[in-house]
């Protein structure tokens, strides 16, 4: 792993649970001795992308990232355009929705809006979603490029519940079926007890670059829910999707 790669790696141990890591911490997770974990931050530090709190020592997320994250969203507003329609689609629900972009190779979770009621679906800002085992990772697959997909079936897929779809050719009838209908239907594949529904958002070329979810207790959820939530996601993820390109958008319906 190169220097940079090392670098990145190190900014992906922070997390909204684990925000701050002591230097011992930071080395011990990632593998690489102190000298060298030290040398990746205070390089990291002189930019901005890390900061360190001068009492208790612990490592943070510096301003330098915020930074970086505005111009990207100055440039392609996905955020400002779409969160609107996560917090309308809570309200609406009273469900958790969740807004996720595509990148480096997996889905991140980019903003939640939980409900306020105490037996909800927790969903963490960052949060990465497996592609195989979500709602929002089978909705953006059916939308995806032929090659992304293929390279996201290939090796091992994790089984994170008994309901977990790992065999390639399920996941693809999956994702067949999801571009029929227009929305993805995940019933306890992540997390037992959690039943969600996802469409995508897509650029301009008709392919996926992020999704909309919502996630409930599959306990309290009926199926004419689910029915009306896939409707409810497919328009607001349809017109995300046309605030961000405009008119030209073409949505595909390719044949699996």
């Amino acid at each position: 792993m190169g220097t940079v790669g090392k670098a990145i790696s190190l900014l992906e141990l922070f997390t909204v649970g684990e925000p701050e890591h002591g230097l011992s911490d930071l080395s011990r997770r990632s593998g690489f001795d102190k000298a060298t974990t030290r040398r990746l931050l205070m390089a990291m530090a002189s930019h901005g992308f890390v900061e360190q709190d001068a009492e208790t020592r612990q490592y943070r997320l510096g301003a330098g990232l915020s930074r970086l994250a505005r111009i990207r969203e100055a440039r392609v507003p996905f955020l400002q355009t779409a969160v609107p329609f996560v917090r309308d689609l809570s309200t609406e629900t009273g469900e958790t929705v969740h807004l996720s972009e595509f990148g480096a190779g997996a889905l991140v979770t980019v903003h939640v809006e939980h409900p306020a009621r105490a037996n909800r679906v927790n969903v963490d800002i960052g949060q990465l979603l497996p592609l195989h085992s979500t709602a929002s990772g089978i909705v953006y697959m059916a939308f995806a490029r032929d090659e992304l997909v293929a390279a996201c079936l290939k090796g091992s897929l994790n089984a994170f519940t008994p309901h977990t779809l790992v065999d390639p050719a399920a996941i693809s009838r999956s994702a067949s079926e999801t571009r029929e209908r227009g929305y993805s239907i995940c019933d306890q594949g992540f997390e037992e007890g959690v039943i969600s529904v996802a469409a995508a958002i897509c650029a301009a070329d008709g392919f996926a670059i992020g999704t909309i979810a919502v996630a409930a207790p599959k306990a309290r959820t009926t199926m004419a829910e689910i029915a009306e939530r896939g409707l409810a996601v497919m328009a607001a993820a349809r017109e995300i999707s046309t605030r961000l390109n405009g008119e030209n958008l073409k949505i595909l319906r390719r044949q699996a």
